[in-house]
């Protein structure tokens, strides 16, 4: 790793295993992110609901089980970004729709509890289409979110909030929902990686 480059710009396989084999600590992975995202969110509008403190104490606690042995999983001291329709416990989900505005689900979806079993630590949530349904990312919650090498133009949609936190390293993974090209589309717009997974292998 070159002197200029910022932890938070690590791929998520290099970031994970620098925290696993105890090179960096989740700790300060998280904090690289929370300033890329303090810097840059506010022009992308990407993140659109943050849990900063959540995410420190979460990466404390993932330094303190390495160091005791314990590692959780692959995603161990990773920090990752969930899309706005997927739900979170105690954190607000509002599917990108002034009616959930103000919803805070009591549970977690199936993919965010297996990314937590997994040692994933969550930063936050990505902008979304009201429901996930159009190809560019606005709504009349957040507004829009702007193309991060264009910021006249679109990241695409509906996982565009996702796709624009990736491409500028608000964080190294997050996930999406792809029904008919919302993880490929904004991710081709962003210059980043979205896979489709194959239908059924993942629970909706």
């Amino acid at each position: 790793m070159s002197s200029d480059t910022e932890l938070c710009d690590l791929t998520a396989v290099e970031a994970a295993r620098l925290v696993r084999e105890r090179h960096i600590t989740a700790a300060e992975l998280v904090e690289s992110c929370l300033r890329r995202i303090e810097r840059v969110n506010g022009t992308v509008n990407a993140i659109v609901t943050l849990v900063a403190d959540q995410a420190l104490a979460e990466a404390a606690k993932a330094d303190a089980d390495l160091a005791a042995g314990h590692l959780r999983g692959p995603l161990h001291g990773l920090p990752v970004a969930h899309k706005d329709l997927v739900d979170t416990a105690g954190i607000r989900t509002t599917y990108g729709s002034r009616l959930y505005e103000d919803h805070v689900p009591d549970r977690d979806a199936v993919i965010v509890r297996r990314m937590r079993a997994a040692g994933a630590i969550t930063v936050g949530k990505t902008n979304t289409p009201e429901f996930g349904t159009g190809s560019h990312t606005v709504n009349a919650v957040f507004g829009a979110t702007r193309n991060p090498y264009d910021t006249a133009r679109s990241a695409g949609g509906s996982s565009g909030g996702a796709a624009a936190a990736l491409a500028t390293g608000m964080v190294p993974l997050a996930d999406g929902s792809d029904m008919g090209g919302s993880l490929r589309n904004p991710a081709s717009f962003c210059n980043v990686t979205g896979l489709r997974p194959t239908p059924g292998l993942v629970p909706s």
